[in-house]
C-alpha cells in the first residue's frame, strides 16, 4: 500500500454487504484507514451487494475517471408486481401477478430494453433535481418526475421463468438476470420497464454488482468491522491496491522512461510512442498507450510509480492529471 506523510494512497474494492448506503461504507473506510480522503465510484443502493470502488487518498483523484465505466450485476427480476422503489424496499403499488408468459412475450420485451436506449431512472435514485437528491425529495413528500436519459445496455440476460410466491400471496415469477450497462444505467428500472412492457408490473428483489469496469469480484475484499479501527492501517483488512496496479486494471499503459517520467512529473509533454512494432507488444490493456481525451492512458515509471494520467494532442503525449510528486 502507498502512503503518503498525510495517509495512504491507492484503490479499495469493496464487496458492499446489503443494508448499508454507500454513504456508510465510506465513513467506516475513513475510521479503518485514519484518513478523511476516501471516496466512492458509483452509489449502490442500500439493498445492493458487491462491488463499491473507493479511492484513498490520491487515489480520490481517479474516481473521475472511473465514475463512468460500463458495470455488470446479477440480479432477480419479479414479474406480476410493482412497487414504489422499483425494487423489494418498496410498498406494492400494483399486484396483477402472473402464472405464465406468453410464448416469446419475454423474449421480446428483453430485446426492446437491450442496446441504447432511453431511460426514465427511478424516482428514489440519486439523480438531483434543482440541487436536491431525487430520493430526498421523495421522502419529503414531494412527487417527482425525472427526464428520460440515454444509456447503453450492452446485455440483458435472463433465466427460464420459475413461479414464486409473493409474501402476500400473490401469484408471480422470478428471473434471473445479468446485465451489463453504461454507467447511469439503473437495473431497478430495467426491471419496472420489463414488467410494464409486459403489462404486469415488475421490480428487483436480489441485486449484486460483479464488476465495474476492470475491478470485479475477485479483487474485491469484505468490509471489516468497526472495532478493527483502532488496528494499524492495513491490519484491519482493507486491503489497498497500489495506484499502479489499480491503474493497470483500467487503463491502456505506457511504461515511461526514467527522462518522460521525471518531465510529466512537472506537468511537461513528452513525444509520443514509437509504433507498437519497434517498441514491443503493449501492456495488458492494449487501447492507445497515448491516451485520448475519452479514454486517458496510465503512464507508468522504471520503478512502478504510477505518474500522471495521458492524453494525445498533436503528436505530443501531455499530462491530464499528474499523480506523482516532481
Amino acid at each position: 500500500m502507498a502512503r503518503t506523510q498525510d495517509g495512504p494512497d491507492g484503490i479499495v474494492v469493496i464487496d458492499k454487504p446489503a443494508g448499508m448506503t454507500s454513504h456508510d461504507v465510506v465513513a467506516r473506510a475513513r475510521r479503518l484507514l485514519h484518513t478523511r480522503k476516501v471516496g466512492h465510484a458509483g452509489t449502490l443502493d442500500p439493498m445492493a451487494t458487491g462491488v463499491l470502488v473507493l479511492g484513498v487518498g490520491r487515489g480520490t483523484r481517479l474516481l473521475t475517471y472511473l465514475v463512468g465505466a460500463d458495470k455488470e450485476y446479477v440480479a432477480t427480476v419479479r414479474l406480476g408486481q410493482a412497487t414504489t422503489t422499483d425494487d423489494a424496499e418498496g410498498d406494492v403499488t400494483d399486484s396483477p401477478g402472473l402464472m405464465e408468459l406468453a410464448p416469446g412475450a419475454l423474449r421480446g420485451a428483453v430485446a426492446s430494453l437491450t442496446g441504447p436506449i432511453d431511460q426514465v431512472p427511478s424516482a428514489v435514485s440519486a439523480v438531483k433535481v434543482d440541487g436536491r437528491r431525487a430520493y430526498a425529495r421523495v421522502r419529503a413528500g414531494e412527487h417527482v418526475e425525472l427526464a428520460a436519459r440515454p444509456v447503453v445496455v450492452h446485455a440483458f440476460d435472463v433465466s427460464e421463468p420459475r413461479t414464486a410466491r409473493a409474501d402476500d400471496g400473490t401469484a408471480v415469477i422470478d428471473l434471473e438476470a445479468r446485465v451489463v450497462c453504461s454507467s447511469g444505467t439503473y437495473v431497478r428500472a430495467l426491471a419496472r420497464d420489463l414488467g410494464s412492457a409486459l403489462g404486469v408490473g415488475g421490480h428487483l428483489t436480489a441485486l449484486r454488482r460483479t464488476r465495474v469496469g476492470g475491478y470485479g469480484l475477485d479483487v474485491a475484499v469484505p468490509l471489516p468491522p468497526s472495532e478493527h479501527a483502532d488496528a494499524p492501517v492495513g491490519a484491519g483488512g482493507l486491503r489497498l491496491l497500489p495506484l499502479a496496479d489499480a491503474a493497470r486494471s483500467v487503463f491502456p499503459v505506457r511504461e515511461l522512461t526514467a527522462e518522460e517520467a521525471r518531465e510529466l512529473s512537472f506537468g511537461r509533454s513528452i513525444a509520443l510512442p514509437a509504433p507498437a512494432s519497434a517498441a514491443g507488444a503493449p501492456g495488458p490493456a492494449t487501447s492507445d498507450p497515448a491516451g485520448t481525451a475519452e479514454a486517458p492512458a496510465a503512464g507508468i515509471s522504471p520503478d512502478g510509480v504510477l505518474v500522471a494520467l495521458l492524453a494525445r494532442r498533436g503528436d505530443r503525449v501531455r499530462p491530464v492529471l499528474v499523480l506523482a510528486p516532481a
